[in-house]
């Protein structure tokens, strides 16, 4: 069993509260935008991260993390990536890769908008987007999410409010 933290666009702004709400996590996914490398620092001083860049990234984050990470944890298949679309309007380049890989569970950020979907376009996949942690965009509530991976099954997904932008 593992319990992940999600966190996504914080564009260099880490509320305090995500320690508190990640405490008991074993990992961390940061779905890019993070802004100040200092964010990055922070989490992974408190807990193992798994990153992939987003579109306002440095270079010098860009050359440390990838576009997109394909992985497996508790058998369960995952693709995380910045910018994905929604389901039914992917890019060329994200159903390439759902379609190569096949995984039980997408993960992008980007929009700021969160989201969960079931994708029947894709053997019923499930699209997560955390929404956005951070302080800048147009989103009106921060937010993040929580989930349990077991014996290759989601459970106890959970939204976390942080407050108003």
């Amino acid at each position: 069993m593992a319990l992940i933290g999600l966190i996504s666009d914080t564009h260099s702004y880490l509320d305090p509260a995500v320690f508190e709400h990640f405490k008991d996590c074993d990992e961390i996914w940061h779905i890019g935008d993070i802004g100040d490398r200092t964010v990055l620092d922070q989490l992974k001083d408190f807990k193992p991260v798994k990153a992939v860049f987003g579109n306002i990234e440095t270079q010098e984050l860009r050359h440390e993390l990838p576009e997109d990470l394909i992985f497996e944890i508790e058998g369960l298949k995952v693709f995380m990536t910045h910018i994905g679309n929604l389901p039914g309007k992917y890019s060329a380049r994200v159903k390439k890769i759902l379609k190569f890989h096949q995984p039980n569970l997408f993960i992008c950020g980007h929009s700021h908008i969160l989201r969960v979907i079931k994708d029947p376009l894709n053997n019923g996949m499930v699209y997560l987007n955390p929404g956005a942690a951070g302080k800048h965009g147009f989103h009106q509530m921060r937010t993040l999410m929580r989930m349990k991976i077991e014996q290759s099954k989601i459970t106890n997904l959970e939204v976390i409010e942080l407050g108003k932008r």
